[in-house]
């Protein structure tokens, strides 16, 4: 067994104790349990054992002979037969990798240091302690998350409130949704058209996100869970709004201010609903207020989709509101005509990461291509006149690339300029969010004039396309089913034995793509229906799993119950974007109302096999929150406090029912996840 540093063991402040202790009760469902013969605690390695650790990342190499898909690997020899770098040369160049970084024990917080973390020097100038330093960082990763998916909310927010007094000429659509929130936060509907209520919610959105007067988070008080409320009551985590909450763990992780590592998890809870509650779920609200709930449709994808002889456009980022406009452009009869006289067959829309998922959902028509780590292989098809870049996981390297196969990037916000692309965005007021269609028209007439521009230059596109359907949502999955209750009473009985949301980044830390494969097909082997967002859900979609022929994967009760349709559901359910794990945590609510127990108690579970970046802490933390687990196989900068670690992987069980489990193994962790399904199956009392 690897071992940490050496440190005292501290233990939780009594006052502490006091506020966040559950007292277990094995009568009473409500309540968590403590850790058991079944909550056995594996620590992750730690900063002695870290050079081992590193020898395991896989070279660029072992990408190409392992990835699970093929086209990725054309592509990489592809590119390196024209001398193109990618991610994963760079990733290889920075190997072996900072181990204090690694391992969380690096402390850049003032101009005395940097201060690491070793055995001759157990403290840091100030006096932090491994356990001080590994917690701050983290919480400044977590912050940095409800940053992320908060700002690009606020953008949607925006429009919202906008459109609803007529500052902004976009229609809303989401009549259902918007009657629907209203009614969840209470609001006097009386003589109110879509319009006036949209404004209202608009308001109360933004007003969570903004909140300095401490008062209730009225979407958390809305949505959440009774029982869960009363959990964050009891340990004092309920949050003031999302700036507050970053703005405080930005205070407390200052110089000299916050030293108990302690005191700082709790503030990462906070900031752990902060960003479920309105970076997620306030964001998806508005979304789905403003461009209408997702529609179910069947799509082809992978590259081979990339057709010659169209103006090629492909979307990437996170923001909706430049990108549906894009989407109408590209439809509008002046367009196709301009198109046409380019000599073009049409306009052709390619989706990258999450933008192009959010636009597939609503408007249709676009052909998901591949996640962010897999921009620069798309772009090295030399198929794609245009890329239209937003915000976030838009990696500087994709300019490169662009250049060397004539591309032309246009960046749509303030936030993420890439030094040579072409800058038609929102300004840092988003003044100009009323002009958003001549934005969009202007993108358009873009694309049309770099398609001529490019016309003849050689393309190298692999012919692989697979169909997969998409659009799930919450309320379509229960009409399908017939009731919540049918769906509930499938679980409760085992034909589906547990639901998992697999979701999550890339990371070359693991095999490309090889994590979340590895990880679905054994987990449908044992009767596990999957929920699937964002960036994980690429590989799913290029390899078949989110169309109905993946029910030959399916064990033999999960395939009964999906195959009884006239029209069989594929195995995996496609939820949309990485926002959208607000829809896998209301299908999880749904199913916890109809089966009368609490969410902390039921065989759901969170993974993201591969995660990258400082969003897919938020919503790993998100879920734990709720009381599931989040599984992983790359692990988080927590080696260097053996406190830290124990805090995630065991005794968050006592507090909020869940716990965070790394293990590098694909299969080791879907067998672990398998576990624990069946572990709350027989709390039950459940057939397993």
């Amino acid at each position: 067994m690897l071992r940490a540093l050496p440190q005292p063991r501290r233990r939780l402040h009594r006052n502490t104790l006091e506020r966040v202790r559950f007292h277990h009760d094995p009568n009473n469902p409500d309540h968590t349990h403590p850790p058991g013969e079944d909550d056995e605690f594996h620590p992750m390695p730690t900063l002695a054992g870290l050079g081992a650790y590193r020898k395991t990342f896989p070279k660029k190499a072992e990408v190409v002979a392992r990835t699970p898909d093929p086209v990725v690997r054309q592509m990489l020899t592809h590119m390196a037969e024209q001398g193109c770098e990618t991610c994963f040369d760079r990733f290889d160049a920075q190997t072996p990798q900072c181990g204090f970084g690694m391992s969380g024990t690096c402390c850049r917080i003032c101009n005395m240091g940097p201060c690491k973390v070793t055995p001759k020097s157990p403290r840091g100038v100030c006096g932090a302690d491994a356990d001080v330093i590994v917690a701050r960082n983290l919480l400044r990763w977590v912050a940095a998350g409800v940053a992320s998916h908060g700002a690009r909310g606020r953008e949607v927010m925006l429009a919202l409130k906008w459109a609803a007094e007529g500052k902004v000429d976009l229609p809303i659509l989401g009549h259902e949704k918007v009657r629907k929130v209203a009614q969840a936060l209470k609001l006097d509907t009386t003589g109110k058209d879509v319009r006036q209520l949209a404004g209202e919610i608009a308001d109360i959105l933004l007003a969570d996100l903004s909140r300095t007067v401490p008062d209730n988070h009225r979407t958390l008080h809305a949505f959440a869970p009774a029982e869960r409320i009363e959990t964050w009551r009891r340990l004092g985590i309920l949050p003031v709004g999302a700036y507050h909450e970053v703005f405080e763990a930005l205070h407390r992780t200052g110089t000299g201010t916050d030293g108990d590592w302690e005191n700082i998890m709790l503030q990462m809870l906070r900031c752990g609903l902060a960003f479920a509650w309105t970076s997620v779920l306030g964001s998806a609200i508005a979304m789905d207020c403003l461009y209408g709930l997702p529609k179910r449709s069947r799509i082809e994808t992978n590259f081979g989709v990339l057709e010659e002889g169209h103006v090629s456009i492909a979307l990437h980022g996170h923001s909706p509101v430049m990108v549906s406009a894009v989407i109408e452009a590209s439809r509008r009869p002046e367009f196709v005509g301009r198109a046409a006289a380019a000599g073009a067959k049409g306009i052709r829309l390619y989706g990258i990461c999450c933008s192009g998922l959010s636009g597939l959902y609503r408007l249709g028509g676009v052909h998901p291509l591949t996640n962010a780590m897999g921009a620069e292989l798309a772009l090295g098809t030399s198929a794609l006149d245009l890329w239209v870049a937003d915000v976030q996981d838009v990696y500087p390297g994709i300019m490169d690339v662009a250049n060397c196969f004539g591309t032309e990037v246009v960046t749509t916000s303030d936030s993420a300029r890439l030094p040579g692309a072409t800058h038609i965005a929102f300004d840092h007021e988003h003044s100009n969010l009323g002009t958003v269609r001549a934005l969009g028209e202007r993108i358009v007439g873009a694309a049309i004039h770099r398609h001529a521009q490019r016309a003849g230059r050689p393309r190298f596109v692999p012919a692989t396309r697979v169909a997969a359907e998409v659009g799930f949502s919450v309320e379509n999955i229960v009409e399908r089913f017939g009731s919540a209750h049918v769906l509930a009473g499938h679980v409760r009985d085992a034909r589906i034995r547990g639901i998992v949301n697999l979701v999550g980044c890339s990371n070359p830390r693991v095999v490309y793509e090889r994590a979340v494969v590895d990880v679905a097909a054994a987990l449908l082997r044992e009767d596990v229906l999957l929920l699937t967002n964002g960036c994980a859900s690429f590989p799913l979609m290029k390899l078949g799993f989110c169309d109905t022929p993946a029910l030959a994967r399916c064990g033999a009760r999960l395939r009964s119950v999906l195959a009884a349709f006239a029209e069989p559901l594929p195995p995996v359910l496609h939820m949309g974007e990485c926002l959208d794990n607000a829809r896998a945590s209301a299908v999880f609510r749904t199913l916890s109302d109809a089966l009368g127990q609490p969410l902390h108690a039921l065989p759901f579970a969170f993974s993201s096999p591969e995660w990258s970046n400082e969003k897919g802490v938020g919503a790993a933390l998100s879920f734990r929150l709720l009381g599931l687990n989040s599984y992983h196989c790359v692990a988080a900068p927590v080696f260097g406090s053996e406190n830290v670690q124990r805090h995630l992987a065991r005794d968050t069980r006592a507090t909020l029912g869940s716990v965070m489990v790394v293990d590098p193994d694909p299969a080791a962790l879907a067998a672990r996840i398998v576990h624990d399904l069946k572990v709350r199956r027989r709390r039950l009392g459940w057939p397993e």
